[in-house]
């Protein structure tokens, strides 16, 4: 396989391991956006996260629970992003998730900023919310 995160779990390309458990691993990002960013990612390949087994699901997402506190003490503040699927940004067809630590000084800002925001009528919102609820 030619994913570079099964080559990094593989140890076939070197990383800076931060924490291991049976399912994911947790490691500094090679090209940070600020310092301290990190990655947790599932050991096996899956796409998106509705591919993971639960207990792979339950593993990832309790490392990501101690790894943030960890690079919370950096800035006091970490954004934690997920993008699920090539149209929503993922470029590595990998399940991952960023901790990227946070401050005033990076030029980051709300995820309000990163979007025109959409204007929806009531029938629209009332589609959505049937669609979507369980």
């Amino acid at each position: 396989m030619n994913c570079v995160f099964c080559k990094i779990v593989s140890g076939e390309i070197k990383s800076k391991f931060l924490k291991e458990t049976v399912h994911s691993v947790s490691f500094l990002d090679a090209f940070p956006l600020t310092s301290g960013h990190t990655l947790v990612i599932p050991k096996n390949h899956h796409h998106k996260i509705q591919d993971l087994s639960v207990e792979e699901n339950n593993d990832l997402f309790s490392l990501v629970h101690l790894m943030i506190s960890k690079v919370d003490t950096i800035t006091g503040s970490t954004l934690v992003a997920i993008h699920n699927g090539h149209e929503a940004g993922q470029e590595i067809p990998h399940v991952h998730v960023h901790l990227v630590p946070r401050s005033k000084k990076d030029s980051a800002g709300p995820i309000h900023s990163m979007f025109d925001p959409v204007q929806l009528s009531e029938f629209e919102m009332d589609e959505l919310y049937n669609k979507l609820k369980i």
